[in-house]
C-alpha cells in the first residue's frame, strides 16, 4: 500500500490553489513540509510511535477536500446547542478547518487577547504568527504533521499577551459538516505569554452522517509563570477518523493542565509531545476513553524534561466494551542535567468483554541520577468482590457494573478544574455507559 502517493500528486496539481487561499506565513513552510512528507511517507506499524494504528490504511480512501475554501452552509447557533449548565464561556466555532467569522460571542475578551482566524491574523500580523508557526511542530520528524502543514489553509489562533488573565473560559466547537466524504486539515496556534492565563475547551462534533478524516495540529507556547488549561472532548460518530498531534512548550514556572476525553468516535489517534524548556514548570496530563463496538482509540505521549526541577503527572484510563481496541504508549524522557525531576505516569484499563483489546506501553528513559520517576499500568476486569458486595445490598448486576465503571473513570474527570464541565462530564459518562444517545440536550446535529 502506498497511500501517500495520492497526496503527493494532489499537492503537485493543486499547489497554486492551496497557496492562493492561504496566508504568506503559512505558505512559507508549505513546500518544506511537502518535501518532508515525500521523504517520510506515512509511518508503518514498524515505527515505534505508530505501532498500534495503521496510518497507511486510514489515509488510503479517497476523500474530498475544500481547497477552494467554498462556504459551507451552516448556522451553528441554530444547529448546535451544547450548553454546559453554569459554565460561562466565550463561544467560537470552527467549521471543518475554517474559523467561522459569522458567529462571534457577544462577550468581550480582555484587551489584547485574540481568538480569531489563523489566516486572517497571519495576513494582518505576520511577525506574530511567523515567530511561532511550525516551530515546535517539526515536519521533518512526523509525516502527519508534515501532511497537515502542507495542506492546512486556515485554522484558529489564540493569543494572550503578557500578564493578562482571561477569567472566562474560551470554548471552541469544531463542527464537521459536509454533503460528501471529506478530509479536514485543522491547525491551531496557542500563544500564552509570560504571566498570562487562559482556559481552552475544544469540543469535536460531526454534523452529518458522512465519512470524515481529520488531521489536527495544535502548537501551544506557554511563557514563564503562565498557565494553560487545555480540555479536548470528542463526541463524533463511528465513521469519523481523527488524527491529532498536540505540541506544547513550557517555560520556567509555567503550569499546564491537558485533559483529553473520548466519549464517542470511530478511529482516534492522539499524540502529545510536551517539553519543559524552563525550570520549575509543571504539567498534569489526563485522559479518559470510553469505547465499544469496533471503536479504536490510541493515545501516545512524550514528555521531555530538558531542565531541572520540573514535575509531570499522567493519568489515562480506558473502559473498553464489545470489540473495541485501545492503546496507550507513554514515554518520559529525562535529559542529562535535568536533576530533581519528578514524574508519575499511570495507565489503568478495564476490558468488559473477552474480545476487547488493550495495548499499553509505559516507558521511562532517564539520563540524570537525582530524580523521582515512576510508571505503572494495569489491564483487567471489574472487581468480582466489589460486584458481589453491591449485589448483596440489593443493587442489580447491571447497575453495579455501571456504578463501578463510573467510579473508575471518575478519578480522571475529577481532575478537571472547571466544575460545571466536570459535572457535565459525569452526566455524559453516565449516559454513555447506559447506552443512551450520545449527544447533548438540544443538539440538532446529532439527530
Amino acid at each position: 500500500m502506498n497511500s501517500e502517493k495520492q497526496y503527493i500528486e494532489l499537492y503537485e496539481a493543486a499547489r497554486q490553489i492551496i497557496f492562493s487561499h492561504s496566508a504568506n506565513v503559512l505558505n512559507e513552510v508549505r513546500d518544506r513540509a511537502f518535501e518532508d512528507f515525500k521523504r517520510q511517507g506515512f509511518p508503518s506499524k514498524k515505527v515505534e510511535r505508530y505501532k498500534y494504528t495503521d496510518m497507511q490504511e486510514l489515509f488510503a480512501p479517497d476523500y474530498g477536500l475544500n481547497l477552494n475554501r467554498l462556504e459551507i452552509p451552516v448556522d451553528p447557533y441554530q444547529a448546535f446547542r451544547c450548553d454546559v449548565p453554569n459554565l460561562s464561556t466565550s463561544l467560537y466555532f470552527v467549521v471543518n478547518d475554517g474559523f467561522h467569522r459569522k458567529t462571534m460571542p457577544k462577550s468581550q475578551l480582555p484587551e489584547g487577547v485574540v481568538v480569531s482566524s489563523l489566516r486572517d491574523v497571519a495576513e494582518q500580523n505576520p511577525e506574530l504568527v511567523g515567530r511561532y508557526y511550525a516551530r515546535i511542530a517539526e515536519t521533518g520528524k512526523d509525516a502527519i504533521t508534515a501532511l497537515n502543514t502542507m495542506l492546512a489553509q486556515d485554522g484558529l489562533l489564540v493569543y494572550v499577551p503578557k500578564g493578562v488573565v482571561v477569567e472566562r473560559a474560551v470554548q471552541v466547537i469544531n463542527i464537521l459538516r459536509s454533503d460528501v466524504d471529506l478530509m479536514v486539515n485543522r491547525r491551531v496556534l496557542v500563544v500564552v505569554e509570560e504571566g498570562a492565563e487562559i482556559k481552552l475547551l475544544f469540543c469535536d462534533h460531526a454534523a452529518d452522517d458522512r465519512r470524515f478524516l481529520t488531521t489536527q495540529v495544535i502548537e501551544a507556547f506557554v511563557g514563564a509563570n503562565a498557565s494553560l488549561e487545555l480540555y479536548c472532548m470528542e463526541e463524533t460518530h463511528a465513521k469519523n477518523v481523527r488524527v491529532s498531534n498536540v505540541y506544547i512548550e513550557q517555560q520556567a514556572n509555567s503550569r499546564v493542565h491537558h485533559h483529553i476525553i473520548t466519549l464517542h468516535n470511530g478511529i482516534t489517534r492522539n499524540r502529545l509531545d510536551l517539553a519543559f524548556s524552563g525550570e520549575g514548570a509543571e504539567c498534569h496530563c489526563n485522559g479518559c476513553v470510553i469505547a465499544d463496538k469496533h471503536q479504536h482509540v490510541d493515545n501516545n505521549t512524550l514528555i521531555t524534561h530538558k531542565v531541572p526541577h520540573c514535575t509531570s503527572t499522567e493519568l489515562y484510563k480506558y473502559v473498553l466494551d464489545d470489540e473495541a481496541t485501545g492503546a496507550f504508549a507513554g514515554k518520559v524522557y529525562v535529559e542529562h542535567g535535568a536533576q530533581k525531576t519528578s514524574s508519575q505516569m499511570t495507565n489503568q484499563n478495564l476490558t468488559s468483554t473477552r474480545n476487547a483489546r488493550m495495548f499499553t506501553q509505559p516507558m521511562l528513559e532517564i539520563y540524570a541520577d537525582d530524580v523521582k520517576c515512576a510508571h505503572g499500568s494495569t489491564v483487567g476486569q471489574l472487581n468480582d468482590a466489589a460486584l458481589f458486595y453491591m449485589r448483596q445490598r440489593g443493587i442489580s448486576e447491571k447497575e453495579a457494573r455501571l456504578l463501578l465503571q463510573q467510579a473508575f473513570v471518575g478519578e480522571v474527570i475529577d481532575q478537571i478544574h472547571l466544575i460545571p464541565l466536570r459535572d457535565r462530564l459525569h452526566y455524559l459518562v453516565d449516559k454513555r455507559f447506559r447506552g443512551e444517545l450520545n449527544k447533548c440536550d438540544g443538539c440538532k446535529l446529532c439527530k
